[in-house]
């Protein structure tokens, strides 16, 4: 399942929801990311994150989709949020789940690593030295390259 969504999420929630009747699954790992006060020496008061709606479901659909067909999953669950958020808020939350933990655990890992290089949302930092676009990160895209396939 895939949302992007300008409100928070509740993950305890979201975890009963996703389980919910499915006595199959064994394990459920998940990931929740949030924006931090600092980017490097940088304090931060917010940040921006921007998305082409109807372009960023689609992709995020084609992640779940490629998660799906590597792993033997029960369920995935992709939210992730658009706006002006501050720090300790949440910005997205990935799951899987599995009869397996092994394959619950590689299947969040993979989905968080895509989504950082492969989603399409834009985030600015509101920093103290001004507003700045986030660039793309070499340790993001190193990271990445171990899920790709020949």
């Amino acid at each position: 399942m895939i949302r992007v969504q300008e409100h928070d999420f509740d993950p305890g929630v979201e975890l009963e929801l996703l389980s919910k009747g499915n006595n199959a699954i064994g394990g459920v790992c998940s990931f929740i990311g949030m924006v931090r006060d600092f980017a490097g020496d940088e304090q931060i008061s917010a940040m921006t994150l921007e998305h082409y709606p109807g372009m960023t479901e689609k992709q995020l659909e084609a992640i779940e989709k490629e998660a799906n067909e590597r792993w033997p999953l029960d369920a995935t669950l992709i939210i992730h949020r658009y706006g002006r958020l501050e720090p300790g808020e949440r910005i997205v939350f990935v799951a899987a789940a599995s009869a397996h933990r092994e394959a619950a655990f590689e299947a969040c890992h993979f989905l968080i690593d895509w989504l950082k290089t492969k989603a399409p949302f834009w985030k600015k930092e509101n920093a103290s030295s001004g507003d700045q676009w986030v660039e793309a990160k070499t340790c993001d895209d190193e990271a990445t390259k171990r899920w790709e396939q020949d």
